[in-house]
């Protein structure tokens, strides 16, 4: 098949030929046969102008001819010559809309005499369209969340729009065209208007309070152009009528929404309505700020889901279980008398789950009531969904049901940032998939308008820690490019308020809490989220952005080390949520804050001082790699003994301390890496690191040497482990790894989410080290294939669209053999490692290669005698072990084993059943016989 260019698109956008800019950037992919295909030359068509460019240049490339005027429509094509000669024939036009106003004149508007806080209202403008109309382009924006329709008809598919930002900084406005929504005579511009983000009441470290204002304000201008080439603007003025009594009795993103269906003025929205007792709207004075055309997909209606099981909870309601803990809100479909009410109430997991009469487990939601209620007109058939509101639920229940409840009335709706999916694991092991699959799951609740940290209590903020330890895993999933950039905005933003300090979340809503002082891991997300995008997606006009940020960050913390060179001050968060740590105090983990804090300067200061010297600021560069250097040192002489001990004997010590090249001494940091195996074994290969050093522990073991720590500890079923929750029914990954008890009780921490991103951050240890697929130069122009293959698997597969293309890595156990494959897009080179050690360089095509299975030597018995490490070691043996103790009658000897097992070389089985009886010797002995593998397989 001759090569062809597969795909061309503006600014990375893949949803709409819409772009923010000018200028947009071009990007093609080409699909090609041709092995080794590499691009010599291309040329660009728009119009009758034609561009060429002798290079191999096709991601992001400058847009090489006059710059778009606002709203004006391009029709642009493609087509490469290979450096053996080959030319691709154009590729299919691709349209480019400069959807963007010139100049933004509109203020915005508000009812004139709310009745209450945040009080939802209906907006509307009557307007005459001439004949001749050719183009008519609606630009809206809200202090608030609005559903804006021309004629009653929806003006785009976007919901809680315009999203959430810096409001006070930055505000951003969504645009269509609805040229196919007008006609001649008269026409009605309409708007639901509600405070949304806006004028919630947050609840986060502060007695609640309204952070940006009281009431909701909506903005929008409708630019018509005529074919005599006249232009007119109806805009937000006095002329637009407000109504305070609409079917929205009251919403808001915590605690729901209320409707009554009686209150829903027949015809508003359209043409013929009369809105002459309608009070007329006012001008409000706030300052519009920042105003930018969208970057980021808006939040839509991803996919709906149905009821899965239906029950009745003690107190009678209809309990509905989605079998997916999901993000979004329900629709339901009712027929029933006028006046009647229904509630609905939502939660992730249930109270005495195992009961027969389950209820919600209302208590992880703490202050948020995620309820909504609907109130029926009593027309024949009415359909419910909450317009302004989104909860994080798996089950929910109903009260007030009309009749008998049919399951296939209600639907569930998943809401999210439209992101595109660019990233797909598979193995052999379907817990593990499963695990993946809850990644996948999580990401796309919580990257609502914001990257959240949860979407179901009264939290739900974009927290920076969480995001830049999540940040690799998001991009290797979707392209999150442009909807990061976009935060990453409102948290330049607001760094910029504090003065180079930047805040827990963006955007900032609990004024003095942030600026307290810098906070290691939460902070340093100025400068490793962008170099997260600069690196996947090739864009570095990312670092050039926000290098300002970097370096006030950088100085900032700079000026905070002690005499030692050491970052000791401030209040920390260190490995937030260590499982180690009570409860009620996630903070108080078993790895010094001091530690982390110095760990993240080294690596801070290093990043920054490799972004200064790619920009070109060189005086930047040396300085900032020479503290980085400085830092090291510190960390070394005051943490990191010369056997390779650390002060602070956890897995999150030594994670970093390998995962940020912080000890560069080859011999020491050997003993570090062994000490971190030794820890991970003594811990039982239990994951006993909190967010910080779960994001780095299996990359860490993997640098070290000690892939097996790192497999063993994968597999894990046991509470804290990455695959607990997957054996209790997970379906997203939680915040805390025993969120929920084998019993079923929860846990009594007050924070008890499940569905939280940080945790899953291991997934993209999967896709670069397993499956073996990692960029090895900006936006995978180079990539990098080193599968490390895992013995409990038989199989591994990633497969991830870069700008260049779809690219594959994965292998499979054939008899005494492993393949390995590999797909390498038109115009990248690869840089390959296998597994027998064989370095290779390839270009682009399909690529297989056949390797040695090594031997695995065959592992020693576990007898009463062995250690409780080798206990640890051996998967079925420590099943047999615990199980057999479980079955006898003294079931207080298994528990305290089980809890209170140091898993250390010395301490042998023996020892540890040192008052079992001779009965229960024996059987442990049998069941140990039993398990054993000759061979040494595990799985």
């Amino acid at each position: 098949m001759p090569s062809r260019i597969r795909t061309l698109v503006a600014e990375l956008r893949h949803d709409s030929p819409a772009v923010a800019t000018s200028t947009p950037r071009l990007t093609w992919t080409v699909d090609s046969d041709e092995p080794g295909w590499e691009q010599q030359w291309a040329e660009i068509r728009c119009g009758d102008e034609v561009a060429r460019r002798n290079d191999r240049d096709s991601v992001l490339v400058a847009w090489p001819f006059s710059p778009l005027e606002p709203g004006e429509r391009a029709q642009v094509s493609v087509r490469s010559a290979a450096t053996n000669g080959e030319l691709t024939a154009w590729s299919h036009p691709l349209e480019v809309w400069a959807l963007f106003t010139a100049e933004w004149t509109a203020p915005p508007i508000a009812a004139a005499e709310p009745e209450m806080a945040a009080q939802p209202v209906l907006l509307r403008r009557r307007f005459e369209v001439r004949a001749g109309l050719t183009s008519a382009t609606l630009h809206w924006t809200a202090l608030g969340v609005a559903d804006t329709a021309v004629n009653g008809i929806a003006a785009d598919d976007a919901v809680l729009s315009p999203g959430w930002t810096s409001y006070r900084e930055r505000l951003i406005y969504d645009s269509a065209d609805v040229t196919a929504l007008l006609h001649p005579g008269e026409n009605i511009l309409s708007s639901r208007l509600a405070g949304g983000w806006y004028t919630e009441e947050y609840h986060v470290l502060t007695t609640p309070r309204r952070f940006y204002g009281d009431q909701p304000r909506f903005t929008a201008q409708l630019e018509l152009i005529y074919e005599d080439g006249t232009r007119e603007t109806i805009m937000t003025d006095t002329a637009w009528r407000a109504w305070l009594d609409g079917p929205v009795i009251a919403t808001g993103i915590y605690d729901g929404e209320h409707v009554d269906a009686r209150r829903e003025p027949a015809g508003w929205d359209r043409p013929g309505f009369d809105d002459g007792h309608w009070p007329t709207a006012i001008e409000t004075s706030e300052s519009l700020r920042g105003i930018e055309p969208r970057m980021a997909p808006p939040v839509r209606r991803l996919e709906t889901h149905a009821v899965k099981a239906v029950t009745r909870t003690a107190s009678g309601r209809v309990l509905l279980d989605f079998g997916q803990n999901l993000v979004g809100r329900l629709r339901l479909r009712l027929r029933g008398p006028r006046g009647t009410v229904v509630t609905v109430r939502h939660a992730e997991v249930l109270e005495g789950r195992w009961d027969d009469k389950p209820e919600l487990a209302l208590r992880p939601l703490r202050r948020a009531r995620a309820t909504d209620s609907f109130t029926l007109a009593g027309a024949e058939d009415e359909v419910f969904e909450p317009r302004f509101t989104f909860h994080g639920f798996r089950y929910a229940d109903i009260d007030g049901w009309p009749g008998e409840f049919d399951p296939t009335d209600v639907e569930a709706v998943v809401l999210g940032s439209d992101l595109r999916r660019t990233g797909w694991f598979a193995s052999s092991d379907e817990t593990l998939d499963r695990f993946h699959e809850n990644v996948v799951w999580t990401l796309r609740g919580n990257y609502l308008a914001v990257p959240q940290d949860c979407p179901q209590r009264d939290e739900r903020l974009g927290w920076t820690g969480d995001t830049q330890l999540f940040a690799p895993t998001a991009q290797s999933l979707f392209d999150c490019h442009a909807f990061l950039r976009s935060w990453l905005r409102d948290l330049a933003l607001e760094q910029r308020r504090l003065n180079g300090l930047v805040p827990l979340f963006a955007p900032d809503v609990v004024p003095g809490f942030s600026d307290r002082g810098p906070v290691a891991a939460w902070g340093d997300a100025i400068t490793i989220v962008p170099r997260v995008l600069a690196d996947t997606s090739g864009d570095l006009s990312v670092l050039s952005e926000f290098y300002p940020g970097m370096r006030a960050w950088l100085e900032l913390v700079l000026d905070h080390r002690d005499e030692e060179g050491l970052w000791t001050s401030g209040r920390q968060l260190a490995d937030w949520l260590d499982p180690n740590a009570p409860p009620n105090a996630p903070s108080r983990g078993r790895t010094d804050t001091d530690i982390v804090a110095t760990a993240y300067l080294a690596r801070t200061a290093q990043l920054t001082a490799d972004i200064a010297a790619e920009l070109g600021q060189d005086a930047d560069a040396a300085r900032f790699a020479a503290s980085a250097a400085a830092t090291r040192d510190a960390f070394v002489t005051a943490f990191v003994a010369p056997s390779g001990r650390m002060m602070c004997d956890t897995q999150t010590s030594y994670a970093l301390a390998i995962a940020f090249d912080l000890v560069e001494d080859q011999r020491l940091r050997r003993r570090v890496g062994d000490r971190l195996a030794y820890v991970v074994r003594r811990d039982g290969y239990r994951i006993a690191t909190g967010l910080v050093g779960t994001a780095v522990i299996a990359d860490a073991l993997t640098m070290a040497g000690h892939l097996d720590a790192a497999e063993r500890l994968l597999f894990q079923t046991e509470a804290p482990s990455w695959l607990y929750p997957v054996t209790v029914g997970a379906t997203t990954v939680w915040e805390r790894w025993d969120g929920l008890r084998e019993d079923g009780s929860l846990n009594p921490g007050a924070m008890v989410s499940f569905n939280h991103v940080a945790l899953g951050s291991v997934a993209n240890w999967l896709h670069t080290t397993v499956a073996g697929m990692s960029a090895d130069g900006p936006g995978y122009r180079r990539l990098r294939i080193a599968p490390r293959p895992l013995q409990r698997l038989t199989r591994a597969h990633f497969r991830h669209l870069t700008p260049y293309g779809p690219a594959e890595a994965g292998w499979e156990r054939d008899g005494a053999s492993l393949r390995v494959v590999a797909a390498i897009p038109a115009n990248t080179t690869a840089r390959v490692t296998l597994p027998d050690g064989r370095e290779l360089e390839v270009g682009s095509g399909r690529h297989e290669w056949r390797c040695a299975v090594p031997e695995r030597r065959p592992r020693a018995a576990v007898t009463l005698d062995s250690s409780l490490a080798d206990l640890a070691d051996d998967p079925a043996a420590y099943r047999a072990f615990h199980a057999t103790l479980a079955a006898q009658p003294n079931r207080f000897l298994a528990g305290a084993v089980k809890a209170n097992a140091l898993y250390t070389p010395g301490r042998t089985l023996r020892d540890a059943l040192i008052f079992a009886d001779d009965a229960t010797l024996v059987a442990v002995a049998d069941a140990l016989q039993s398990a054993h593998h000759p061979t040494g397989d595990t799985a």
